[in-house]
């Protein structure tokens, strides 16, 4: 088992001060082993809706609930969006006996009623799979080929790992959608999900999806959504400024598990992957993954103009601008597009991340970082 303090720390931090807490991510990502952990040497409840003999228990869940005090864990609980109601009452009582930790595989505005019933009285903690800084920079290359999913990632063989994400993407498609009250057929949705992966590093273009589905720009655009909210695709939108120049307003696509994409793009091992024209792509997706887990924002943006300046990563910290560019190349070195992308966004400073061993700068703004050196983006955008 590979620790994960950091999130750990997160959610305990988070229950301390919330009478219910909500962990939220893909499916398999951890989430039932780190709430586990949490509960460990302490009183606790643990109900998992995918179990029938817990689903009967919470058949009347007024009844069920509360008289439970202490920590009360309820797994997937997005299967039965109508606990969220029940939920509020129980954590609007005076002095509450017990704190609810909820987890979920789909983000709020896919389960109905979680926002509205809970407003104002629960937080939200998203996790993924393993990162850099939990499996260590030395293993990056496995992180990147087999993803983070902790089944995935620390399978016995390569085969084995490549295997359990095929299967992921089966049972997700044929039973994870479905049981959010979603019917699309999974063939279909399989077809989308292998086209993002074909143009997972570039512009979103509904028309195109559309025309090749042989469907509306509105279900495109539906079946984008859904995948977003299930944690597996991630929308990086656009940023706009004041500028003369005709600016990209779509957001750009990304598989957002770096194992998924591969599974999805028929790769195997690293090698394949190293060979496959979509290995610059697959790159600039795992980096951008990395670096929004250590600077632990959900500020962040793309830019990009159509006379072809684009910035990979735009994140506002602290008052300041940092920009980051994703390079799978031995010794980058400073391009037109990231000087106007300096220039035209009066970027603080600006980073180009790729999968070296040697961090050494570019010129006053720019810097080169390896991947290994991950931490060390941590202190981006620090006061100086």
């Amino acid at each position: 088992m590979i620790p994960r303090p950091r999130l750990i720390h997160c959610v305990k931090d988070a229950l301390a001060h919330n009478p219910a807490v909500v962990l939220l991510g893909p499916r398999q990502c951890g989430k039932t082993t780190l709430a586990r952990q949490i509960a460990k040497n302490s009183a606790h409840d643990f109900f998992d809706l995918e179990d029938p003999a817990d689903l009967a228990r919470l058949s009347s869940p007024m009844l069920a609930l509360e008289d439970l005090s202490g920590l009360v864990i309820i797994d997937e609980v997005q299967r039965k969006p109508e606990l969220f109601e029940i939920l509020r009452v129980l954590v609007d009582r005076p002095r509450s006996p017990a704190v609810f930790l909820l987890l979920g595989s789909a983000s709020p505005h896919l389960v109905r009623g979680v926002s509205e019933s809970l407003a104002g009285r629960v937080a939200f903690v998203e996790m993924s799979g393993f990162d850099l800084r939990e499996i260590g920079p030395k293993n990056f290359k496995q992180l990147w080929t087999r993803g983070g999913f902790p089944r995935s990632y620390l399978a016995d063989s390569d085969r084995i790992s490549y295997r359990w994400r095929n299967d992921f993407v089966r049972t997700f498609l044929e039973r994870d959608i479905p049981q959010l009250g979603i019917s699309i057929p999974a063939e279909r949705l399989r077809r989308f999900w292998t086209m993002i992966a074909h143009y997972h590093g570039q512009i979103w273009n509904a028309a195109e999806f559309a025309r090749s589905l042989g469907s509306s720009e509105k279900t495109v655009r539906r079946y984008l959504d859904l995948l977003s909210g299930a944690y597996v695709i991630r929308q990086l939108p656009p940023w706009h400024e004041n500028l003369r120049k005709r600016q990209v307003k779509s957001p750009k696509i990304y598989i957002r598990d770096s194992g998924l994409l591969h599974a999805l793009l028929s790769l195997e091992t690293s090698k394949g992957m190293l060979r496959h024209p979509k290995s610059g792509a697959s790159w600039e997706g795992f980096a951008l993954e990395q670096v929004l887990a250590v600077l632990e924002t959900s500020d962040a943006f793309f830019w990009a103009t159509h006379s072809a300046a684009e910035l990979d990563l735009l994140i506002f910290r602290d008052g300041r601008r940092l920009g980051f560019e994703f390079k799978c190349t031995d010794a980058p070195q400073m391009t037109r597009s990231l000087r106007v992308a300096t220039s035209d966004l009066r970027l603080d400073e600006t980073f180009i991340v790729y999968p070296g061993r040697k961090s050494y700068r570019i010129d006053e703004r720019t810097r080169a970082v390896p991947l290994l050196d991950i931490d060390s983006l941590s202190q981006a955008g620090a006061d100086r």
